[in-house]
């Protein structure tokens, strides 16, 4: 009589294929030229490392209230200007006892953009609705004032970041929406519309940013009958939102034209008109396609608010830049300390909204296993 088959426990998995070292064994060191790779990146990342941990602690100065904090015989970062000029960089010159209503508005902001965000969370439609209906009239009474009680403050009185973001994020609002229009409109039957519609792109796609600001400041009041005038803050906004709506329009364009003719046939053949076609059936699929070319949109017109210096509207690069001339700060690390902050703060949004494009792409894949 037999005996009955076992089969055998599995073994593990060899100690060079699997852990810290397999991993380095297969991505670092699989051929002599991985080998010299690795040694000549680590030697790169340890000088990079030195450098960067000496300028920014170990040879930095982090406390004083003038310029002679900052000048030692081993220069490094110069962190007290930081401090002593970040409520300027954060605010501009809004006036101090006012500037809780910036601070509220920012939190108010932050608390509804993070569920709109997270798709777990549900109440979408309010959501939306809030953000882009309610918020913006509370965002403009808080921050201009002059009703229910509240100060008023000039545009010219904001800088720092509040212009940033404010230009940043009324740009990224306005051309999406503006951009679909303009895609949808180049594609049209309707040879005035798509005239119309390519026109207007390639004008805006044709001039630089810096020009568009010129004219919505200085060149637009011209155009306009006497007595009319518009807040330079909000000539920018405009020739920011059309300029950007322009390179939106040609990434959504793209998308539209991945779909496939078959998409635009079956829905035909249910009987939908044009706009529930392109609203249930192709925008959808054109959208969820070209999401980093939307993002990388996004973050080009994010940096693209330091161009507002040009026409006197002091964003935070402007503002750093504009205190350098404080003489009781002149040190020759001062501008470096005050790029690399300004660069760390552009950083931080443009990084995290790359990390978020990277989550909806994952979320919304259809080839997922």
């Amino acid at each position: 009589m037999s005996a009955t088959w076992q089969p055998k426990p599995a073994r593990p998995a060899p100690t060079h294929v699997v852990g810290v070292w397999g991993w380095m064994r297969q991505n670092l060191f699989a051929t002599p030229s991985d080998v010299l790779l690795t040694m000549i990146a680590a030697l790169a990342l340890y000088y990079a490392i030195d450098v960067v941990l000496h300028w920014a602690i170990l040879d930095a100065s982090f406390s004083g209230s003038d310029r002679t904090a900052c000048l030692k015989d081993v220069q490094g970062a110069c962190w007290p200007f930081i401090d002593a000029k970040f409520g300027q960089f954060i605010y501009g010159r809004y006036p101090d006892a006012e500037r809780w209503r910036v601070d509220l508005v920012y939190l108010i902001g932050f608390v509804g953009l993070v569920p709109l965000l997270m798709p777990r969370i549900g109440w979408k439609r309010a959501n939306v609705i809030f953000m882009l209906g309610l918020f913006p009239i509370f965002a403009f009474v808080m921050l201009t004032g002059g009703a229910f009680g509240l100060v008023p403050v000039e545009t010219t009185d904001w800088g720092g970041l509040l212009v940033t973001l404010v230009v940043a994020i009324t740009g990224i609002v306005a051309s999406l929406p503006l951009g679909i229009l303009l895609a949808l409109g180049r594609r049209s039957q309707m040879s005035i519309v798509r005239s119309l519609c390519i026109g207007f792109i390639e004008i805006f796609r044709g001039v630089p940013l810096i020009t568009v600001l010129f004219m919505a400041s200085v060149m637009l009041p011209l155009f306009l009958p006497d007595g009319v005038n518009f807040d330079k803050l909000m000539r920018c906004l405009i020739g920011v939102a059309l300029f950007s709506s322009a390179y939106m329009a040609e990434v959504i364009r793209g998308g539209l034209q991945a779909i496939p003719k078959g998409q635009y046939e079956a829905a035909a053949a249910l009987g939908l008109g044009y706009w529930r076609v392109t609203g249930l059936v192709v925008l959808p699929q054109a959208l969820k396609m070209v999401i980093p070319g939307i993002v990388n949109t996004f973050i080009g017109l994010f940096k693209d608010t330091t161009l507002v210096l040009i026409v006197g509207l002091f964003d935070l690069l402007g503002i750093v830049q504009f205190h350098f001339t404080d003489a009781s700060w002149a040190t020759p690390e001062t501008h470096i300390t005050g790029y690399v902050f300004a660069a760390f703060v552009f950083w931080v949004f443009c990084f995290a909204m790359s990390r978020y494009s990277i989550f909806m792409e994952n979320r919304l894949s259809t080839d997922r296993d």
